[in-house]
């Protein structure tokens, strides 16, 4: 199976470097999907450009594939199933929920210059950096690239409540499945909330486990194309 692999804030494809050899070494063909100005050299696209880029790499797969969103980009890739209830075989979600219609996407951090940088380690100490040693946040710090203002202020629009029927895997790095069930429960995540399949899935890692457990990451990710 095609799995499409979308980064979240700052990061682009070769965020995926490490899991891309492990999904191909389970039978799949994995497709990191370069996000307009993550990653491209452009300053200024915008969400629907990133959703464009998103559903271009959902028309060009092969067969029906997993749409894989982590963190911010759970909603790039709920957009997937919004636009393409039919071709999206399923979805997973990494350390992320996605936005109801008429949020913004990723309005969390200050704007500078047209941009949203990368604000330091210091918002995510905790459980989301827990695993990270002092090389891997260098790395991940070093590449990171600032999100376009049009990308982080960008207006989530949502049309086709078939995509509550696209089934959902949940994958759970710094919050357990039953944290996660909780917060649905009590209406965090709308649209998770109505989906009419949600799988939760435990991993033992931090925020960034592309980068941390990227084989367990994998294995998981494979399981989920397979069920």
């Amino acid at each position: 199976m095609d799995i499409l692999l979308i980064a979240g804030l700052w990061l682009d494809g070769s965020a995926w470097d490490d899991v891309v050899p492990e999904l191909t070494a389970l039978g799949h063909r994995p497709v990191p999907v370069t996000l307009p100005g993550q990653g491209d050299g452009a300053v200024s696209p915008t969400l629907d450009d990133q959703r464009a880029a998103v559903l271009a790499a959902v028309d060009a797969a092969s067969g029906r594939p997993l749409v894989v969103g982590h963190s911010a980009a759970a909603s790039l890739a709920w957009l997937a199933a919004d636009a393409r209830p039919e071709k999206v075989a399923k979805v997973a979600l990494i350390g992320g929920f996605p936005a109801s219609d008429g949020r913004t996407y990723a309005d969390f951090f200050p704007v500078e210059d047209g941009a949203m940088p990368f604000p330091g380690w210091a918002p995510f100490e905790g459980a989301d950096c827990a695993d990270l040693d002092q090389e891997t946040r260098h790395r991940l710090a070093s590449a990171a690239v600032p999100v376009p203002e049009g990308v982080a202020r960008g207006v989530v629009r949502l049309t086709d409540e078939r995509r509550f029927d696209v089934p959902v895997v949940l994958v759970c790095p710094e919050f357990t499945p039953a944290q996660a069930e909780k917060w649905i429960a009590a209406g965090d995540s709308p649209e998770l909330a109505r989906a009419a399949r949600v799988e939760y899935v435990d991993l033992d890692s931090g925020h960034w486990p592309m980068a941390t457990r990227p084989r367990e990451l994998a294995r998981l990710l494979a399981e989920a194309a397979g069920s």
